[in-house]
């Protein structure tokens, strides 16, 4: 069978294809005179199958786009505390690259105005780096996140770097307030540089999925990023990477996004996906207009807002039941789906309203998919409390769901691929 989400994409990009509202940002030569009727999507699940429409091999300069990676980057290499040190994560509700400082600080308000992706440039890579060595990091943390290497387009370069007045001013001011070291013209430098390099739309899709993957390129299989760094840089997306069109992006379309000013928008849902726009003419916040208009059909047509809470699934607790007799029984309590907090706490409340009676127990999770952190340490707590009353405890866990089994101190578990192990077990120690 042929998948019909190819067909879905050309239908979404015919249905604004004949919108000739925006412009092209004039201020920028290069992307003043790019073809404004380019038009392309992709889309990249988190276990990484591509699917794409339109002008997908049509290369641009990443711009804006580049501030949560680099962003991402900073707080990999850095660590949380210092580069929260220098920038904030406050919404502005500024244009991208308002003047805009931190009272008393001089911290710029988040990663995505260009005040506060200029500083996070600067944090990227180790302390002792040089501007060369900086960039050249940039470039290849970028590159992994895409899952192949990018360049930087040295055209867009010159002609953003002969008119980055405002920038330098920006650079200048974070200088003078102590946010960056060295020279400020150093930085802008690097900053363009990092602005200018050439994605396809298939590239944005892949490393907005890799964000979506907790940091883990969905097809290279490559870590790039931790995990709680993907967090920190969702969380600031959704908040911050609309600039002063955010609060109207999170209401109406709900997924965690940035837009570039070469016409290219993007939005990772976590868990699910990475989404790619490109089309070159903005609006007036800076943000490409069919892009947005697209993301606003996706929003409608798939349920992706964030804050579209699904309906509740199946009861995480399965159900019960007794195998054998005698000394030989094992009461059996069976988990399922993917269970966080709250399906924790419904097992526990379980367990607490209907005592366990055998002495030998167990917890399948033959039918469990995965096991968040808060979820795994709830139920080997669980596990370990079982212990103290008396209970042998067996986990039936064959795909290894729960990692680091250890229920800690006074806690006791085996963990076995089947329940018929567990009843060999029981012979033999019977023997």
């Amino acid at each position: 069978m042929r998948s019909p989400i190819p067909d879905y994409l050309a239908e979404a990009l015919l249905s604004v294809e004949a919108d000739q509202s925006g412009q092209t940002a004039d201020y920028i030569p290069e992307l003043a005179s790019a073809d404004p009727d380019r038009l392309a999507v992709a889309m990249c699940t988190h276990d990484g199958r591509l699917y794409s429409q339109g002008d997908c091999d049509q290369a641009f300069s990443i711009q804006s786009i580049s501030k949560p990676f680099v962003y991402a980057l900073a707080l990999a290499d850095r660590g949380f505390d210092e580069v929260l040190e220098k920038v904030s994560v406050e919404p502005s509700g500024d244009a991208f690259n308002e003047i805009s400082f931190e009272p008393g600080t001089g911290r710029p308000l988040n990663p995505m105005i260009n005040a506060g992706a200029i500083a996070a440039h600067t944090l990227a890579g180790p302390r002792d780096a040089t501007p060369t060595e900086r960039t050249s990091r940039i470039i290849h943390g970028l590159s992994a996140f895409a899952g192949r290497q990018l360049t930087v387009d040295n055209g867009v370069y010159e002609s953003e770097i002969t008119t980055a007045y405002r920038n330098r001013a920006l650079a200048n001011m974070l200088r003078a307030n102590e946010i960056i070291g060295g020279e400020p013209l150093e930085a802008v430098v690097g900053y363009t540089r990092q602005c200018s390099l050439l994605v396809t739309v298939e590239d944005l899709a892949m490393m907005a999925a890799t964000l979506a993957n907790r940091g883990v390129n969905p097809v290279t299989g490559a870590p790039v990023v931790p995990a709680p760094v993907v967090r920190q840089v969702l969380s600031v997306m959704a908040t911050c990477g609309m600039y002063d069109g955010a609060g109207d992006w999170m209401t109406r379309v709900g997924i965690p996004a940035k837009s570039g000013v070469a016409g290219g928008l993007i939005g990772a849902l976590p868990g699910q996906a990475g989404i790619a726009t490109f089309s070159p003419r903005l609006d007036q916040h800076g943000n490409s207009v069919r892009g947005v208009d697209l993301f606003r059909r996706f929003t409608s047509d798939m349920g992706m807002h964030l804050m579209e809470v699904p309906p509740s699934g199946p009861s995480v607790v399965r159900g019960r039941r007794l195998l054998g007799a005698g000394k030989h029984a094992i009461q059996v309590v069976s988990l399922q789906g993917s269970i966080r907090f709250a399906g924790a706490e419904r097992v526990l409340r379980e367990l607490e309203d209907e005592p366990l009676t055998q002495k030998t127990v167990a917890i399948s999770l033959v039918r469990v998919t995965t096991v968040g952190d808060v979820a795994r340490r709830m139920l080997l707590e669980a596990v370990r409390r079982l212990t103290l009353d008396g209970h042998d405890v067996y986990l039936v866990d064959p795909d290894r769901v729960l990692p680091d089994p250890d229920p800690g101190e006074d806690g006791r578990v085996t963990v076995v691929a089947s329940r018929d192990d567990i009843i060999e077990r029981l012979k033999r120690s019977a023997t």
